[in-house]
């Protein structure tokens, strides 16, 4: 895709706002990566998600957005509690297999469920316990509002960054 170098006028209005522009548009923005995991009915269930922010402190929220045409969110929704995991930068192939083929989404990763069956990475850099807050009907996704449980803060490399439609990490300058 070519992009459309930015005027030092006035935004035009009626813009022809097709996905694939929008996508490219929304993608200079770099996001973290979160796993969003739980057992429900004995099975293991989970997404990745780049939409993940914190809401609130008091009480305490975080929220991830998911796409109405998902098929594993109606699955997951279902479980008592929702393990998030922020993925850390060698999460990339982790993060891939999240989003791949259902029956291989958690083959090969060290995970801990807790016994309300949140599931989590044991290598994130940061896990919560979460129930479903709220959920909100967004046009073609539903914000996902999460209540804290419990975290647990245990590494401190870096973050894995969705941006362009691609993997990275974030560098540090002194």
């Amino acid at each position: 895709m070519t992009t459309t170098p930015l005027s030092t006028g006035p935004l035009p209005t009626n813009q022809d706002l097709d996905p694939g522009r929008l996508r490219e548009v929304f993608g200079v923005f770099p996001s973290g990566v979160v796993a969003v995991a739980a057992e429900v009915d004995g099975t293991r269930v989970g997404l990745a998600a780049s939409s993940f922010t914190s809401v609130s402190l008091d009480p305490p929220l975080v929220s991830f957005s998911v796409a109405r045409t998902s098929k594993t969110w109606p699955v997951l929704r279902r479980a008592g509690h929702l393990g998030v995991t922020i993925l850390a930068d060698h999460h990339g192939e982790a993060c891939r297999q999240l989003a791949g083929p259902v029956e291989q989404r958690f083959d090969g990763l060290s995970l801990t469920a807790s016994g309300d069956g949140a599931v989590t990475l044991d290598d994130g850099l940061a896990r919560f316990d979460c129930t479903i807050h709220e959920e909100v009907q967004a046009g073609d996704h539903v914000i996902v509002l999460l209540r804290l449980h419990a975290v647990e803060h245990a590494d401190t490399s870096q973050p894995l960054v969705f941006h362009r439609s691609g993997f990275g990490s974030i560098r540090r300058t002194a």
